[in-house]
């Protein structure tokens, strides 16, 4: 594993929210955790509508640029094409134990729900629910329509968690990057990995009485 904390994988699709990922990407890097990351096309264009961030669609080259950015290691953030069957998250005998996919896009939702596997993210997805492995989906759609609600009851039913990005308020936030890391908050926790971007529920409350 190259001296890294843990490994997990990161997908990141078309739904709205890039910045999600991108700030669990950082968290990642930070807790020493090996990111093997794909993302989408239409991700890349989204993070292009809703970011300054600028994401070069090779993957040679988005690799580097995502290192460069949260200061990673070398080979701690691997990034692979959608197309690249050979990737150790194609396979159960070389996939992390857990997958995140953040934002999960609708037609994402669909296609794994289905086992579609037409491309790496839905295979990797695939491979995470055959092997009983950890699989987390962030969907950021408003309204949902029985077919997302009906396909998020059947991957919960295989085993995923479905985690929307609907950041909550009782901790006050204050900006865009509070609400953002409410949500990363939730997802660092899922996978077990220690954070100190929101407290937990009743902190406050305990630290009041110890006082």
């Amino acid at each position: 594993m190259d001296n890294y904390a843990d490994r997990v994988t990161l997908a990141i699709t078309g739904a709205s929210g890039v910045q999600y990922a991108l700030r669990l990407m950082q968290c990642l890097v930070a807790a020493n955790v090996q990111i093997l990351v794909m993302i989408s096309r239409a991700a890349h264009v989204v993070a292009a509508t809703e970011t300054d961030v600028e994401l070069p669609t090779r993957s040679a080259e988005l690799e580097q640029h995502l290192s460069q950015l949260y200061g990673a290691k070398e080979g701690q953030i691997r990034v692979f094409a959608k197309e690249q069957w050979m990737a150790p998250v194609a396979s159960g005998s070389g996939a992390p134990s857990r997958m995140v996919v953040c934002p999960c896009s609708t037609g994402s939702l669909s296609a794994i729900a289905t086992g579609a596997s037409n491309n790496l993210i839905e295979r990797a997805a695939d491979v995470a629910l055959k092997e009983r492995r950890q699989l987390i989906l962030v969907p950021r759609e408003a309204p949902y329509s029985e077919i997302h609600l009906e396909h998020m009851l059947k991957l919960t039913r295989m085993g995923a968690v479905i985690l929307p990005a609907s950041p909550g308020f009782y901790h006050r936030p204050e900006s865009v990057e509070d609400m953002v890391d409410f949500i990363v908050a939730r997802i660092l926790s899922q996978l077990g990995i220690d954070q100190t971007l929101l407290p937990p529920w009743g902190q406050n409350l305990i630290d009041d009485t110890q006082s």
